[in-house]
Parts: structure tokens; sequence; C-alpha cells
């Protein structure tokens, strides 16, 4: 059976499917049915990446109504997408789930879980993950597909999948689960760069040698909806007299695109309305804004453009009409924002500013520098080598500029943008540069992807490939300074399909017992010269991108170190793999996977353990080891002195100390049950030392074994300090336990604190009693629990904290009191989590009502309440977590009239990191050195 040849583009704006039937060289776009008007479907080439979820009775059941019938891989019942998305979205944009492709490569939050829309707060409003997002897209490619050519089902075609060149391995691999979700399990990744230019290839292959008789270099720059992609590819004159083209050169990930221009826009416009008593625009309605903004870019960016356009912010509810209200947006505008920020006519010798990207507006890591020609400048010098290489040229200390230019995106409509970066290159190069004529950016991608697969199967002219990078795994071990010890394990550009292995380098692998692999990849090729599968290399810090980690336990009989080789393979689908292969027997071999859960990029470098930690160890078996020895009671309440004495003091231990004492511990985890004393010294020590539960390699492997302990409960539960030091331990690692534990904690939480006489015959049997302290530190730590549950947590500690007497005079109790409950109530109410992710914070609007019942105490009397406020009015510079702006100065006023240290009122003003001090008090430990929390 003969396929078509299927190319999907999954963009961020919008979806395509380009074909070319069984023996045809035409290729085809596909007109995708979609809803375009509440029940009304029509065909369309361009399926806008958008998803709609109504209210309740907001449309009939038949105006969502498709030709066909399938279900929502994200599980929503009642969703539009595409052109009615987009339309019913801009009217209430907290409903409208959008920029799915950008959050697939944001590795700070976790991709699969339900947090699109983003920072919205409404019951009513389903959420689904980047995932699910990007798979209800594919799915609705393949349903309209299968309707228009049922008898050869999409799933049997052969099919191309594009993503950005800038994609690293867990966003790839992420794409990859989305199409399986979407019941596409067989397709091949082709990098957006590459399929734009595989679309000009094809489109003048009758011509293709005259048309690139002069080019040496194409840079290939494709900027769109989010994220900007850089590519070089050499050209050079094969035997025949045809071109031969090799992918030389790509850019790391960029979120930077006309989504930023837009919101730039917004950002202006908003100025220009004014907010209703200074408040700036809610998440929802900046949305709407921005949608106004882009549709005005780009009639002023047109040849005929007018001097100005009026955006329109509608009212909301009864008031929809006559509480709009318009700004001009004017070409002068345009020009200096769009144009002159994001395409500055910059100096070749200019880079990106480098920053650490802030969490901004809409939740995604934005790119800190929005000048893409300044990043444009920093990618040309990271691959100068291999430019001048291609170019003929020798080193003369200038920027090598390439000779041709392909634009592509949809940002490159707009013909000013266009002329301007060619107009930047030719500056650089101090001669006109070349441009390929691009007839349709938005649907290139899409028809070069079809064109790719024709050149695979020797029908059209093809460009050599490979792996897009330099793949290294680090050398913890040899670190040192600005730069990082590593072996290569897959050069830039090894074909897809061949596996290299690593002969010269031996490894000894662990088996039976955690393991941690770093690995990094890298555009650049240290020295100037493309490394070779094995060479050890000092990789500059700033050019590597760290991959997603890989952290397993390699099962086996035994624990035991065998001789391994490493082995490496870009597959056939466009994704990295890695394996143990043991030296001795090829057919032992253990893949190694990728964590694709959001989680610390940075990871920390070994630092030298102590001497005496072997005798801190040998102090720890005399205590808790399976030997039988008499040990009296005072030396196991002496143990954390007497480690003490051996390693300096506690504070000072630093993380992988601390890690190795933990693994001690668990270790001889039985031994805590020999007496009271056993118990609470292991306690105390175990959850000190994980503390606090992430950031060290493993740490989720050892939090694993010791979740498993839970539900035992303590021996000697009579002890009151046995109990206490047992909530200590989960209060301190709560940071690395998964939802599910932390809502087992949130049980025992309630039980303890609010369950009454009714409910004591449901009491746990394992349940460990717990003061009010210890639940409410507990309670308050357990940061991946749902925004719902925190906003409730938060009512009844605001309900406890205004019953309390307001006297004129507060005792000791009283204060001790209110100190237990504001603390509790600044980590719930808090905008910014100290280990949970950003969708996990209680709602904004909850967070406002709370910090109007705080404004009522007395501050100068109640100093908690001042440093809770704090908290939770936080900025983040995320509207859709940050208070409103009346709520914020009401704040920073009670501050200052009251004496704030000057900590406090700086993170209600600013995007800024907490100091150390702050940070203690507010998480309830300091953090082990050279750990930091992510941000």
């Amino acid at each position: 059976m003969k396929h078509y040849l299927v190319s999907i583009d999954l963009g961020t704006t919008n979806t395509v499917l380009a074909y070319a039937a069984p023996g045809a060289a035409q290729v085809e776009l596909l007109a995708i049915e979609q809803l375009v008007a509440p029940g009304e479907v029509a065909g369309a080439p361009l399926l806008p990446s958008m998803r709609y979820h109504p209210a309740d009775g907001e449309l009939a059941p038949g105006e969502l109504q498709l030709p066909w019938a399938a279900p929502d891989p994200a599980g929503v019942e009642r969703v539009a997408l595409g052109r009615l998305a987009r339309v019913l979205g801009a009217q209430a944009p907290g409903r409208l789930v959008a920029s799915a492709k950008s959050w697939l490569s944001h590795a700070g939050v976790d991709r699969m879980a339900p947090i699109l829309p983003w920072g919205l707060d409404a019951a009513d409003v389903p959420k689904v993950s980047p995932v699910a997002a990007s798979a209800s897209y594919l799915a609705h490619l393949r349903a309209a597909w299968n309707a228009r050519f049922p008898a050869s089902p999409l799933e049997r075609q052969q099919i191309v999948l594009t993503v950005p060149a800038s994609f690293d391995e867990g966003a790839r691999a992420l794409t990859l689960e989305a199409a399986r979700m979407a019941g596409l399990p067989e397709l091949r990744l082709l990098e957006e760069p590459q399929a734009a230019l595989y679309d000009w290839l094809y489109r003048h292959r009758a011509t293709l040698a005259d048309d690139l008789a002069q080019t040496r270099l194409v840079l290939v720059a494709d900027v769109g909806g989010g994220t900007t992609d850089f590519s070089l590819v050499r050209v050079e004159l094969g035997e025949d007299g045809q071109p031969l083209l090799t992918r030389i050169g790509v850019g790391n990930h960029l979120i930077l695109g006309g989504d930023n221009m837009d919101l730039a826009l917004a950002h202006l416009a908003e100025a220009r309305l004014g907010g209703q008593d200074g408040q700036r625009l809610s998440a929802g309605r900046l949305a709407q804004l921005t949608e106004r903004c882009r549709a005005a870019k780009e009639q002023l960016l047109a040849p005929d453009a007018p001097a100005q356009v009026n955006v329109t912010l509608l009212g909301s509810g009864a008031r929809l009409v006559g509480a709009s209200r318009s700004a001009a947006i004017t070409r002068e505008d345009v020009q200096r924002i769009v144009l002159d920020g994001f395409l500055p006519l910059n100096e070749a010798q200019e880079t990106a500013k480098r920053a650490r990207a802030g969490i901004v507006e809409f939740g995604l890591p934005y790119a800190s520098d929005p000048a893409i020609t300044r990043h444009l400048a920093g990618f040309l010098r990271q691959h100068a080598q291999a430019a001048r290489d291609a170019l003929g040229i020798e080193d003369d200390g200038a920027l090598p500029v390439p000779d041709t230019l392909l634009l592509n995106g949809g940002v490159f409509r707009g013909e000013a943008l266009a002329q301007r970066l060619a107009d930047v290159l030719s500056h650089w190069r101090g001669a006109p540069i070349t441009v390929l004529h691009n007839e349709n950016p938005d649907v290139a991608v899409a028809r070069g992807g079809v064109a790719y697969s024709l050149a695979r199967a020797g029908q059209a002219p093809a460009i050599e490939s490979g792996s897009a990078r330099n793949y290294y795994l680090l050398l913890d071990a040899e670190q040192s300074g600005d730069t990082l010890r590593a072996v290569c394990l897959l050069p830039r550009g090894a074909p897809a399909g061949v596996e290299a292995r690593l002969v010269g380098r031996s490894f000894a692998l662990r088996l039976g017992r955690p393991v941690r692999f770093h690995l990094v990849s890298s555009t650049a090729d240290p020295g100037g010269s493309l490394p070779q599968a094995g060479d050890l290399a000092d990789l500059p810090a700033g050019d590597i991108v760290r991959l997603p980690a890989i952290s397993t336990v390699l099962r086996s009989a035994r624990s035991t170190d065998i001789p391994v080789q490493l082995a490496t393979m870009l597959s056939e689908v466009g994704t990295l793999e890695v394996a143990c292969v043991a030296e001795d027997d090829d057919s032992q071999r253990w893949r190694l996977e990728f964590q694709l859960r959001g989680e610390d990029d940075d990871a920390p470098d070994e630092i030298a353990l102590p001497a005496e930690l072997d005798d801190a160890i040998k102090r720890i078996d005399r205590i808790f080891g399976n030997r039988s020895q008499q040990v009296d009671p005072r030396e196991v309440r002496q143990l954390r002195a007497a480690l003490e004495h051996l390693l300096g003091a506690r504070e000072r231990w630093t993380t992988p100390l601390l890690r190795h004492l933990f693994d001690a511990l668990l270790a001889r985890a039985k031994g805590r049950r020999r007496s009271s004393e056993h118990e609470r010294a292991w306690l105390n020590l175990a959850g000190y030392c994980l503390r606090p539960g992430f950031g060290h390699p493993l740490d989720e492997w050892r939090i694993e074994q010791l979740w498993a302990m839970f539900e035992t409960g303590v021996q000697y539960h009579k002890d009151s300090q046995v109990r206490a030091e047992w909530w200590t331990l989960w209060r301190r690692v709560a940071g690395g336990l998964s939802v599910d534990a932390q809502l087992r904690l949130l049980d025992d939480f309630a039980f303890n604190l609010q369950a009454d006489a009714s409910e004591r015959g449901r009491r746990p049997i394992t349940l460990v009693d717990g003061s009010e302290d210890d639940m409410l530190r507990v309670g308050a730590s357990l940061e991946r629990i749902p925004s719902a549950y925190k906003a409730e947590i938060g009512e009844w500690l605001v309900k406890q904290i205004m019953d309390m007497p307001a006297g004129a005079k507060i005792d000791a109790r009283a204060a001790a009191r209110y100190a237990r409950y504001l603390w509790a109530l600044g980590r719930v109410g808090a905008r910014q989590s100290f280990h949970g992710a950003a969708h996990e914070v209680a709602p904004a609007a909850s967070a406002e009502a709370w910090l109007g019942q705080l404004l009522q105490l007395d501050w100068k009397k109640i100093e908690p309440a001042g440093f809770a406020a704090a908290h939770i009015a936080r900025m983040t510079g995320d509207r859709s977590r940050d208070i409103g702006q009346p709520v914020r100065d009401e704040v920073l006023r009670r501050l200052s009239s009251t004496g704030a240290p000057p900590a406090w009122p700086a993170m209600v003003r600013d995007v800024v990191e907490l100091d150390q001090v702050v940070e203690a008090r507010m998480l309830g430990d300091a953090l082990p050195p050279g750990l930091k929390l992510l941000r």
C-alpha cells in the first residue's frame, strides 16, 4: 500500500497540514474543517492553535458540533478549537488556551500537569496540560483528515512533525507524547528552519544550480509567534554541478517572537488607557488588549499603513459597551517598539544581554533581551569558524556573516520587519545580502516537511543534517571555575540511526543503587574544531544547555559495579537515545530515560567531602547499625553533638555531606526503633540531612525510600518529642514530596487540627498526633496541593487569626499564637512558592481578601502580620499571580509606617530575590550551603 506523505507544522499560533498523494509531486494543503462561528463549519489551511472552554449555557450543544465525533485527548467534554476559539477567546481570554507550544519548552513547570489557561482561578473552566493541549490540535487534524480520506487513515501515512531546531530533548519527547495521545504514535521529527528551506529548495528544484550559484552560506531566520530559531546551511557545488547543502549550526531556544511584540504594544496601550483607580489590567483583559494590538501591529506594518490605529478594550458585564476605552497606536510607536526594540540596528559586536529570564505576564520565561538582532550576532559568533570555512574566508577578527538569507515565520509577513533584518545583516557584511523569497511563511514549514520526505525518497534536493548539537556527559569530579569538564557522547552532524560508542572510555556503572547522569548540549565547538565521540573537552559554562536529568536505579539481582561503555544515537524520529553497554557482553544494555517534569537546571557542583566523613558514618553505625552492642542512651542523645565535633557546626554542612549522612541513616533505618532516644535522634537527623527534599542528585529516589516509612508511623507514639520530630521531618522534606504524598499529609493535618468528635471514627490508625504548632508548620509547607485547597486552608487560618482577642495588650501566649498562624498564612498565601510550581499558588483574589483582613490588625503590636502580608503581596511579575495595585500600595504604606525591615517592602514593590534572613524565616530552616531554591 502506498502512503501519503504528510507534514504537520504544530505552531505556536497556527497548525498546518500539507501532503502529497502517493506518486505525486504536487504538495497540497489540507483544508482543515473547523468551527468558524457557533454551529458553522468551514475548511481553512490554518487551524489556530487555540482551545476555548465555554461556560455552561454559553453555546448550545449543536453549536459545537463537528462533522465527526472524537473524544478530546485532554478529557474536556465541551471545547471549541481553531478559529471559533480565537474569536470567543478575544472576548473571554480567561477561557482560552493558547501558546501551548511555548509551554512545552518551559522546564520550570510540570508540562504534563493541567496548568492552562494560565493563572485562572475559576472553578468552572477546565484546565489542561501543555502536552494535552498540543495533542488536541493533532487529534483534530487526524479526525479532519480521516473524514476527508477515510480509506487512508492519517495514522497509517508517512508523517513528519516539525519542531523548533532549538527544542531540547525534553521538549521533543513531550511533542512525541502529544502525538501518541492523539493517536499518531509513528512519525518523524524535522526541525522547522530546515523545513522552511526544504520548501524553498523544492519550489526552485528546476533552477537550483543557477539560483544558488553565488551562495555559500544560508542563514534561516525563523521568527514565529512564540519562538525564534536560527540555522546555518553550507552550500557547495557537487561534481555534477548541483548544489550540496549541509546544515552546520543551530541556535539555542528563545521564547521570543510576535507574541512578545504584541505584548510590548499592549503595555503601551495599557498606560495610555489609564486604569480605573490606578489599577493594572487583569491578566485576562491584558490578553484581550494584546490581541487587539496584534491586529493593529499588522495594519501599521503594511506598506499602505495608516498614521495610527485605535485599539478598544471592551468593558465587562452590563457595561460591555459603555465602559469600553480606546487608545491610539501610531506608526511611530511600532517603529520605536517593534522595529527598534526587537530588530535594532545594532553593531555586529553587540550580543544579547545575559540575565536570568523572569516569569512575566502570562507565566512564560521570555528571553531577557528582546533584541533579536543581538541574539543573532551571538549565534553567528558561536559558529564563526564553521561560517568562515563555508564562506572560504580567513579569520580577520570580523564577524563572518552569511551571504544569503531565508526568512520564515508569521512575523516576517510584515515587510518592514523583513527588510530591517536584511538591512542589519547587509550592514554587518558591508555588502547587500541575497534574500531568498518565501512566498508564504505561514505554510512553508508544513510544505517543507513533505519536500523532506520526497528528498528522503530521492525525489527532491536534500540537506545533510544529522545531530544539530554536540552532546556531552559532565564529569562532575573534574568541574572547575567557569568551565565544565566533559566527554563528548555524540558530535554535531552525527547521522540518524547510527550508534556512537565511546570505545576508548570505560565507566563503572552502579547496579541496584541510584545513579544520575548530567548531560548537556552545545551548538559551539570547543577550540573551534568539531569534537569526536570520546573526546574530553572543557566547555564554557555559558555555552551549554543542561538537558533534563537522567536519574534512575538500574535493577540487578545484587548491588555491584560493572564496567560499561556509553552508546548514543540520534534516533530516526530525531531524539537522543543513551544506553550503558556492558564491556564484556553487548547484549547487556541499560537504556537511560530523561526526566521530563520540571526540576532545577542548576545542579550543584561536586564539593570535596571532609576526611572525617568515614568516622561520622561509623558513629551513625554504632548507634543505628545491625551489630548487637550496648549503647548508652546518653550517647544516642549526643549523636548530633558528636557529629558536629567531627564535621564542624551543622549549619556549615554542605549539601553533598548532608546527603551522604542521610544515606547512612537510611541504610540503618531499622535501628531507629530500638528506643525512644533512637527514634528521636534518627528522625531529627534524617529530616535535617534531607532538607528541603530536593535540589541534589537522586533526592527524588531518597524521598521515595523515606515516604515508604510514612504509613508505619512512629514506634514510640506516646513520647511527645518523638511525635514532634516526626512532623518536623516531614515539614523539612515537604519540598520533595509528590502531590499525592502532600495530600496524604493534608489529611493528617485536618484530623489533628479540625476533626470533631463525629469524625474520630474515621481517624487513621497510624495517625501520629501533632501539636498545633507542628501541624500549622506542616500544613503550610504543602505547596503542591491544589490552589483551591490552599484557599480553604487560608480562609480557616484567617478566621483563627481574626477571632483572637484584640485587646490593648497582647500577652506572650497570644503573641506566640499570632506568630504561628500568621507564619502559616504567609506560606499558604505566598505569591512565590519555595518548591511548588507557579500555577499552584493560592488564588490572587483570595490573597487580596486575606490582606484586607490583615490590614485590620495593628502591625506595630503584631509584627508577624507585616511579614505575612509582605509574602502574600510579593511582586512576581506574573500578572495572574500578583495582587492589584491598590492593595499593594496599602501594604507598602503600612510597612513603611510600622518601620518594617527594608527587605519586606522591597519584595512587595519589585521582583527581587529574598535575602537569606527572610528566606530562612519563611522556610522555617536555613538552606544547606550551596543549595539554592527554585525561583
